[in-house]
């Protein structure tokens, strides 16, 4: 079995439309075992229930946004080694250095080709 046979995956993204282009492009790339929330409250309750190897959040949600998500992630035992890939429409060098000194392991900026999506998480998990 190969690694993107086994790799899962947890997408969090507010907009339905989003969700639906990210895990579109994870299929694209042979990434199947994929689960979605809504927002990083129901990530982390999903997450508990059933494990992920990588977080694919957006940054900005209501609630509980994508470097809050990773906060609580790198801070709870359970969570602290997952992968953490952050896509944002702001790639802001300011949100970009606060992920990276929450132990945000890569970002992508939106719009993006499934090609840069598998550049990104290859960076994190290795070759898929």
């Amino acid at each position: 079995m190969s690694l993107r046979e086994k790799l899962r995956v947890m997408v969090v993204d507010d907009m339905a439309t989003s969700r639906g282009l990210i895990t579109q492009a994870l299929d694209s790339i042979g990434i199947a075992n994929v689960a979605t929330a809504s927002d990083g409250k129901a990530a982390i309750a999903a997450i508990a229930r059933a494990p992920v190897h990588l977080v694919i959040s957006d940054y900005n949600m209501p609630e509980m946004d994508g470097l809050h998500l990773l906060h609580y992630l790198r801070n709870s035992p359970q969570t602290q080694k997952v992968g953490f890939l952050l896509i944002t429409g702001r790639a802001d060098p300011a949100i970009i250095n606060k992920g990276k000194q929450l132990g945000m392991n890569n970002y992508i900026a939106k719009p993006f080709q499934p090609a840069d999506l598998k550049s990104a998480i290859e960076s994190i998990v290795g070759r898929l």
